[in-house]
């Protein structure tokens, strides 16, 4: 208990160090008066232990703030029993709610009326106590004791003190808690696997969960179409999904229109076929699918074809673990792999198995047991003990294959499974879920393993490196090189381009170390604290999955890759990636999830202080011309003398508050454009410009009088059928109508202001008053008049034929080249008649 608002506690109840308390409940209408409900438990990586004696488990009740505690007794089971939820109501503090879990018709809903003194057993409904080590939660209505709310597997509901139950159907299944508001009982928010949901009406109708990312996933794999697309099973969902890396086309629906089912179910994994990614690899639960994308079917090919649940899985021919791994061999993508105690491997999609390994785990005796105990059965295959969690091959060398199983040990076969070899890490204690193995892609004979150890106890981080097959390991995490010691790893990663670079995920984020291993440091930046579960590096960025947080991605690690980016004490300008020239599609307007960047070079720089003067960046084409300047600031420059284009006594840039100027790592995002037109509105000025065409480009930073140059390329879209020579031509078409725009802007707004400094003027002579008329009459040739679908006059028709150019690739049309030719006519006439 604290009194000072948690600087310090006192222990106030305690029965021994295997037993912990489950739920505390205070008296609505008196805090002095409260209850707690103490539960012997243990999750075991092999079986679930819920519940003890009647000495060990049961209530306790305290008058006196928890200064004193008595055991209540009467009434509750006196021989087993389990975990205890409890609820009170200020609608009738005479009663206490108890949820039971123990043996057969003794569980259930229990009922007292004097106050928790004494209970009795309303209801021992199946369903509202099923599987009580997750889900055993009640509640009851603030204002109506007889409306009473059980949270188990379903989500129940009684409006006769629990005696008899119906049904809520929220939007997704495994059901845990329930807030209700206390001045409005029909309005209340319920939580699930799924995330939270709100109702306003009791329960008919829920608001969506498409608005939170709160997806539990079990790994991350990537394919190789353009962009890219992440996969993964997701907790309590009928399907895996997949999700792709940026917006791939329009949506009316918005983000949540991009997630798309990829077979199998919650447990995955979902592997894409390299190649063909409409085939999906999929698992649930050890049952292994190909679905395909394209038509959404699904066939089963399952390995040994047995129902597993309610096993000893001493018994079972093959041990699946719910998350069984599958794997396609980087050299033939007709090759996956698939585990149970062996490896499995398929050549035809899963129509033949062929075995290729002995049994790879340790398989002890005392460890194959039926998972629940001493009351509640519960055996869905996550606790089946002694399976393969984690197979990888090399992607250096073909046959060899690395594989960690969840009761410890580490195996490896050179020759493609013909012989294998146990190499598990001498120095690691035995029993730990070997969580991820990672191949080298530098160096066949070395690997990396991550092991999970914290339903032993352990709550270590264990990393271990091998640079010889196995014969030797360093452990890499050992509590005092950047990874804390109380923060277990999940999986760690190899950067496929810049050997000794690597990716841990930990329970509470990401790390990375620059020295193979030697030093960690934390890569967390706006990455919610929250377990990595998987890590994989495509295509230049860090993609992971998360248990609750969903998919995140690190957008362009290249900069971790560079030399210069260890030792950072001067300006740097760090080499851009070569950037795939993809189109942005137009989404629908307003809708925010996912929160998908536009297409950019990422231009990231560091700057040892903060700047007193602006910063100028700029983007020159393959023969050293400007495209684009953009400038931190301009209110401290005297004049605009630092961009000023001396050839052409013209200043273009773009003012970018992105372009920053503090101390540290700086990154600014260029969307692949041109400059555009000028425009009279500061803010709209030289935005939206053409889209550059793929070719060689560099990137110029200017700091303090000093400039800085790195050269990259934009690669075109491997998705268009458009040829590069089409590209060049109609973005020779598009700098031409912008150009002609820019013009026709600037001589109206020039015509505009000489206007208006001559209607102000009280006596013209003859000829400004001849100037006026012609200024008038040139104006109506150039600007539309304002009101409602007057006629669009030639400022205005050159914008619109900017807009029909200024898009996606496609060849130059022969009609925008006619009407760009008649509107430098007209541009040119108004031009001569205003001379």
């Amino acid at each position: 208990k604290t009194t000072d608002g948690g600087k310090t506690w006192q222990k106030i109840l305690f029965v021994s160090n295997d037993i912990g308390f489950s739920d505390i409940e205070f008296m609505p209408t008196n805090p002095s008066i409260l209850f707690a409900t103490a539960w012997k438990a243990r999750r075991y990586p092999w079986t679930i232990v819920s519940g003890g004696t009647a000495e060990e488990g049961g209530m306790y009740k305290s008058d006196d703030g928890g200064a004193t505690w008595r055991k209540i007794t009467t009434g509750l089971p006196q021989e087993l029993i389990g975990k205890i939820d409890v609820e009170l109501t200020p609608a009738d503090t005479r009663k206490v709610f108890a949820l039971v879990e123990a043996p057969e018709d003794q569980g259930g809903l229990y009922l007292s009326t004097d106050q928790g003194e004494s209970f009795k057993l309303v209801s021992n409904d199946k369903g509202i106590r099923t599987r009580p080590f997750y889900y055993t939660n009640v509640r009851v209505d603030p204002t109506n004791a007889d409306v009473v709310y059980v949270l188990a597997t379903g989500y129940f509901k009684s409006t006769d003190g629990g005696k008899s139950w119906g049904r809520l159907r929220p939007p997704h299944g495994d059901n845990h808690d329930q807030w209700i508001n206390p001045n409005n009982p029909d309005l209340f928010i319920q939580a699930n696997d799924g995330g939270a949901n709100v109702t306003h009406n009791g329960g008919k109708t829920w608001s969506t969960q498409f608005n939170q990312p709160t997806s539990e996933l079990y790994q991350v794999e990537v394919d190789d179409q353009h962009p890219y697309w992440l996969y993964a099973g997701q907790q309590d969902n009928y399907t895996t999904v997949s999700v792709p890396s940026m917006a791939p086309y329009g949506m009316q629906a918005g983000g949540i229109g991009y997630i798309m089912n990829t077979g199998g179910c919650e447990t995955g994994p979902a592997v894409p076929k390299p190649g063909n990614s409409d085939i999906v690899y999929a698992n649930c639960k050890g049952r292994f699918t190909v679905f395909n994308k394209k038509t959404g079917t699904e066939k089963s090919y399952y390995v040994g074809g047995h129902y597993m649940y309610g096993h000893n899985p001493k018994d079972l021919k093959y041990r699946f673990q719910r998350v069984s791994p599958i794997h396609v061999s980087p050299h033939n993508p007709d090759v996956v792999y698939h585990c149970s105690q062996y490896v499995h491997k398929t050549m035809d999609d899963g129509k033949t198995w062929e075995t290729i390994s002995p049994d790879l785990t340790a398989f002890e005796a005392d460890k194959q047991v039926i998972s629940g105990s001493p009351i509640t059965r519960d055996i869905t295959g996550e606790e089946f003990y002694s399976t393969i969690y984690a197979i990888r091959e090399s992607p250096v060398q073909e046959g060899v294959i690395w594989v960690g199983a969840n009761d410890g040990p580490v195996h490896v076969t050179q020759d493609g499974g013909e012989n294998w070899s146990k190499v598990t890490p001498p120095k690691l204690a035995p029993g730990g879920r070997v969580d991820a193995v990672e191949p080298s892609p530098h160096d066949a004979a070395k690997a990396y393993v991550s092991v999970l150890r914290y339903q032993l106890g352990d709550r270590k981080p264990y990393i271990y490196k091998t640079e010889n097959y196995g014969k030797s390991w360093t452990l890499l995490s050992d509590g005092s090189n950047g990874i804390p010691n109380d923060y277990p790893v999940r999986v760690v990663r190899e950067d496929p381009v810049k050997e000794g670079l690597l990716y841990a995920g930990t329970e509470y984020g990401v790390f990375v170390s620059f020295d193979d291993g030697g030093s960690w440091m934390a890569l967390q930046n706006n990455l919610p604290v929250t377990p990595v579960t998987d890590l994989k590096v495509t295509r230049g960025d860090l993609v992971m999955s998360t248990m609750g947080r969903g998919f995140w991605a690190l957008d362009n690690i290249t900069t971790l890759r560079q030399s210069d980016f260890k030792d950072l004490s001067a300006v740097t300008l760090f080499q851009p990636r070569d950037t795939y020239r993809y189109p942005y599609p137009s989404p629908a307007r307003g809708i925010r999830m996912p929160s998908y960047p536009r297409p950019s070079v990422y231009v990231d720089y560091y700057l040892p202080e903060k700047l007193t003067s602006p910063a100028k960046l700029e983007i020159l084409d393959g023969s050293g011309s400007v495209i684009s300047t953009f400038v931190s600031d301009t209110t401290k420059q005297a004049g605009e003398s630092m961009i000023s284009d001396m050839s052409t006594n013209q200043v273009q840039y773009i003012v970018s508050r992105t372009l920053a100027t503090g101390k540290g790592l700086q990154r600014f995002s260029w969307d692949m454009t041109h400059q555009g037109a000028w425009h009279e509105d500061e803010d709209r000025r030289y935005s939206s410009g053409p889209r550059a065409k793929p070719g060689a480009y560099k990137v110029r930073l200017t700091v303090a009088g000093a400039s800085y140059e790195q050269a990259f390329e934009l690669l075109p879209d491997p998705r268009s059928d458009v040829s590069g020579a089409e590209v060049a031509a109609n973005e020779k078409l598009q700098l031409e109508v912008r150009d002609l725009l820019t013009y026709a802007r600037k001589m109206e707004s020039e015509l505009k202001m000489e206007h208006k400094s001559l209607k102000g003027k009280t006596n013209l002579s003859s000829v400004d008053a001849q100037r006026l008329v012609v200024l008038e009459a040139q104006l109506g040739e150039l600007q539309t008049k304002e009101g409602t679908y007057e006629q669009p006059m030639i400022a205005d028709q050159i914008g619109y034929l900017y807009n029909m150019v200024n898009g996606p690739d496609q060849a130059p049309s022969t009609e925008a080249e006619t009407r760009l030719g008649e509107l430098k006519e007209k541009l040119e006439a108004v031009k001569q008649a205003t001379d």
